[in-house]
């Protein structure tokens, strides 16, 4: 791992801010997932990230903006939201920054945003069924019960945790991806000179 710069720290605390910030306006897709599952444009600095610094500053910026989250906003997940944050933002943004290191393209940018949706949506739907709801359910106490009743009401298809997550879990990660991927394709080249 290069070693760090004062500059390229600056970068990750001026990014993982924004990201913060923007996290501040976060709100619900009730037409794909229930309301606990929120949508907001944060992941968009930390792509920025990865593209203009690579995937592990991306990680680097992803934990320090969870972090200030965590300690300026609390929670209310029992830092389980934030777990999840943390892990899909990784999953999208690292695969990104991977393949657009190797050669600084359009082309490579679309090919990483891809890949990044893919693995975010696979990690999404694996993380979910086998650790997320699993963990809230455990540490917060709320019925499981619940959680399948509010997709239900969306989708009445879903009956079980996997269902919920096949159908609720997929299209949320989904809708993310795809929506954050196209607003860095639209401003990264104007805010990457910024950062280089």
């Amino acid at each position: 791992m290069k070693n760090l710069s004062i500059k390229t720290l600056a970068k990750i605390a001026i990014l993982a801010t924004a990201g913060v910030i923007i996290m501040l306006f976060d709100f619900p897709l009730t037409f794909i997932a229930p309301s606990f599952y929120k949508f907001d444009f944060s992941e968009v600095p930390v792509l920025i990230g990865a593209f203009a610094m690579g995937p592990l500053e991306a990680v680097a910026i992803e934990f320090v903006k969870v972090l200030l989250n965590l300690l300026f906003n609390g929670t209310i997940t029992a830092g389980i939201g934030e777990l999840a944050n943390f892990l899909m933002g990784c999953a999208l943004t690292v695969p990104a920054g991977i393949i657009y290191q190797k050669e600084k393209t359009r082309k490579n940018a679309i090919k990483g945003l891809l890949m990044g949706i893919i693995v975010s949506v696979i990690a999404g739907d694996l993380l979910n069924y086998f650790v997320l709801i699993p963990a809230y359910v455990n540490i917060s106490h709320f019925p499981l019960e619940a959680i399948i009743a509010a997709g239900t009401k969306i989708f009445p298809v879903i009956s079980n945790t996997l269902t919920l997550v096949l159908i609720c879990v997929t299209l949320f990660n989904l809708f993310k991806g795809i929506v954050v991927s196209l607003v860095t394709l639209l401003i990264y080249k104007r805010i990457s000179p910024l950062l280089h």
